[in-house]
């Protein structure tokens, strides 16, 4: 099986990662070229332009920043055109539903196959195979894409193109607005004299506990924000939430409450922090350090 992955990323370089050691014939591509580097030491074939590292490939998967990129990199670049007619493209980078529809019918008019698989689970997901994949197309695809993509995690098939990226919005919009809420108990707390670590582990266990509360919670009382999934790439889901929300004529009034959130987070230099920090943003809203 012979792989071309397109976009190395935080996400990309350990996903990528595992198809190496998993023994597949990976070939590489990223635009900051030094970032293929780690891979080639893992066996991997870097290329310099993305349509070279998809020629021969059996299976290509995109993992790029936004929708706009990934139609640049297929349409503009050359990729689609460098493709074996019949191959498949797994697109897992999160963009919007109606952008996935529509690189599915514009590759199907090519004569290639398509599926939108965006992820949840994170860098450490990542790097240990546990990301929830969400995948919208055809079972028969899903089903072959299978010897591959169980080297990263688990995948569901949600229905038909574009609900993959439907299902990662539904995911963001849980996980940006539960940062918030996190974020905002933990510094009401602190406000009213508690320890935020001590108030942490007191409702760990309760209905309130969840796995935003373990890693970002422990992130906010840490002050660690290094960035494993970025405000600027939670601010553009959310962002893209709101777009498909209103598209299907959907109203959504806590996501729009907790974009503007991220938004002010962002004009604040807040954008590459990770999400966590939008803890941050509400702590200057309340004159806490």
């Amino acid at each position: 099986m012979r792989v071309a992955f397109l976009g190395l990323g935080l996400m990309g370089v350990p996903m990528a990662s595992r198809l190496c050691r998993a023994g597949l014939k990976v070939h590489v591509w990223n635009r900051t070229a030094a970032k293929a580097q780690a891979l080639v030491a893992l066996g991997a074939t870097a290329h310099a332009k993305a349509a070279d590292a998809v020629h021969a490939a059996d299976l290509t998967i995109t993992m790029l920043e936004h929708g706009g990129i990934v139609e640049l990199v297929l349409f503009e670049q050359g990729v689609a055109k460098a493709l074996q007619s019949g191959s498949l493209v797994i697109d897992m980078s999160s963009i919007a539903p109606a952008q996935a529809r529509t690189h599915a019918l514009r590759l199907g008019q090519l004569g290639l196959r398509y599926l939108d698989a965006p992820v949840s689970g994170g860098t450490l997901g990542a790097e240990q195979g546990t990301l929830a994949i969400m995948a919208g197309g055809s079972e028969a695809d899903l089903a072959e894409a299978h010897m591959v993509l169980q080297h990263l995690g688990k995948s569901t098939l949600v229905g038909p193109h574009g609900c993959g990226q439907l299902a990662k919005l539904a995911n963001q919009m849980i996980v940006g607005i539960t940062i918030g809420a996190v974020a905002e108990a933990l510094l009401l707390c602190a406000k009213g004299g508690a320890d935020m670590a001590q108030v942490k582990q007191a409702i760990t266990g309760g209905f309130a506990d969840s796995r935003i509360l373990q890693v970002h919670g422990q992130r906010m009382v840490e002050r660690d924000f290094a960035p494993r999934g970025r405000i600027s790439v939670q601010r553009k889901d959310m962002h893209n939430a709101l777009d498909t929300a209103a598209e299907l004529g959907f109203e959504a009034p806590v996501t729009q409450l907790l974009t503007q959130l991220y938004d002010q987070a962002a004009e604040h230099g807040l954008a590459d922090l990770d999400q966590a920090a939008l803890f941050t943003e509400l702590a200057r809203r309340n004159g806490l350090a």
